[in-house]
């Protein structure tokens, strides 16, 4: 089992980048429609969550995530009409029906995405609504790194034979448009989108990682073997990446809205 290290400060030190694309998921969302009861997967530690709550009018939101850290802040938020809970996203279909399932940057961590987005839809009311935003950065050199640094034998065997694969799980954009379509929704909008985020130096990238992409090998190594990984991943990422100031970090994300 996967330890939690997502830790909400880490993840934090960029609020004003990684909201960006959640703002313009929800600006995908048609908030004119009775949207009663919503569900936020991976919800984080739910500040953005009671943006959404608050922007659609919802009766009932429920924010779902696996870390307890993350959730630890995300209950301070509770109120009448907004609630978190500890849940996985892949049981989704045991809460019921609802008016809008949201996703910002989770579905990513999620495996077989034709049959997850078939519970989603599943888990929808008629003409009910789906939104998700997920990064698609996998050909960027932070992740194409650390699927070759976790494909070397000394890493693989640290980490029980495992590599990162994420990238895998991930469709691409005309495969998600393709699955929404023979998935019964009766509207779509897939789109990628390139962020432009202007850093101070490449040092900002690894801050970047180290609260998303990288807790994967946290979460999988011991304390001092993490520290030795992120040392050698620091020293080979810097061979690929210029040394500018400011840097510029090109981001691509796709953001789906779909209705049945």
């Amino acid at each position: 089992m996967r330890k939690d290290t997502w830790n909400p400060q880490q993840y934090h030190k960029f609020l004003n980048e990684r909201s960006l694309p959640f703002f313009d998921l929800m600006d995908m969302i048609d908030s004119k429609s009775s949207l009663r009861r919503v569900v936020d997967l991976g919800c984080g530690a739910g500040d953005l969550t009671e943006v959404l709550h608050q922007k659609v009018h919802a009766q009932e939101t429920w924010g779902f995530d696996t870390s307890e850290a993350m959730l630890e802040k995300a209950q301070k938020l509770s109120s009448e009409g907004l609630h978190f809970a500890k849940e996985s996203i892949e049981n989704i279909r045991q809460h019921g029906k609802f008016d809008l399932i949201f996703s910002n940057a989770a579905l990513q961590w999620c495996e077989n995405h034709p049959k997850l987005f078939h519970d989603l839809k599943d888990s929808l009311q008629p003409q009910g609504q789906l939104a998700v935003q997920m990064p698609m950065n996998h050909d960027y050199a932070t992740h194409l790194l650390a699927v070759r640094m976790s494909e070397e034998n000394h890493w693989k065997n640290l980490l029980q034979g495992n590599s990162y694969r994420q990238h895998l799980t991930m469709l691409p954009p005309e495969g998600y448009a393709t699955l929404l379509f023979k998935l019964g929704f009766k509207e779509q909008k897939v789109l990628q989108r390139i962020y432009a985020h202007v850093m101070t130096s490449r040092e900002d990238v690894i801050s970047w990682v180290q609260g998303s992409l990288l807790t994967y090998f946290q979460s999988q190594l011991s304390p001092e073997d993490f520290a030795t990984f992120l040392t050698e991943y620091r020293e080979s990422l810097f061979q690929e990446l210029p040394d500018d100031k400011p840097f510029f970090y090109p981001f691509k994300r796709i953001l789906i809205w779909a209705r049945l």
